[in-house]
């Protein structure tokens, strides 16, 4: 299985970092090939043609010299995916978002690129905490809007870390193992 693993977060440290650490872990202990797809700095969408440019027609940005596009090639060659950001204003990363915006013109729909792939999505707000369930809802109707399947939420803050650390090691090994979302044991 390739497990991808696509990152908003702009550190090299921190708890962010830590969790997805312990994604990547899991995932391989589960058997998948990993790679982890950072995507801080990707630009904004222009929102070219009137709003529908090439994403629409050819489902693949114009100004995808940014590192889109091949973003985009390891999201249709992954099997499973993590989406896993800080929590900036109660909303994914900057970058994350971005990229988020591009890929979801590109692959909307059911027959796009996220189209029935399960995706963990883990988000981890520092300081007080706050934005958390914003940021993972955001993340959810992105799934939504493309046709993934969400295998789980893991919200992890500075107060949580030391047990949901282990949860998202667990979730990430349970679908590299094959485990289905809403699979009961």
């Amino acid at each position: 299985m390739d497990y991808l693993i696509i990152s908003g977060n702009p550190k090299q440290d921190g708890l962010c970092a830590s969790v997805t650490a312990a994604i990547r872990r899991g995932a391989q202990d589960g058997g998948a090939r990993v790679q982890v797809l950072t995507v801080d700095g990707m630009e904004a969408c222009r929102c070219c043609g009137n709003g529908w440019g090439t994403c629409r027609e050819k489902h693949r940005c114009a100004f995808g010299r940014d590192g889109f596009d091949a973003a985009q090639q390891a999201v249709k060659d992954a099997e499973l995916l993590c989406l896993i950001t800080p929590v900036y204003w109660g909303e994914t990363a900057e970058g994350l978002k971005a990229f988020l915006d591009k890929l979801r013109r590109c692959e909307f729909g059911q027959n796009g690129a996220m189209s029935g792939k399960p995706v963990l999505l883990a988000a981890s707000p520092g300081g007080s905490g706050n934005g958390l369930l914003t940021c993972l809802d955001q993340m959810d109707r992105f799934c939504r809007h493309t046709g993934a399947v969400i295998f789980d939420y893991i919200g992890i803050n500075r107060w949580n870390s030391d047990y949901k650390r282990g949860a998202a090691y667990e979730a990430a090994k349970a679908m590299a193992q094959g485990r289905k979302a809403g699979e009961t044991l």
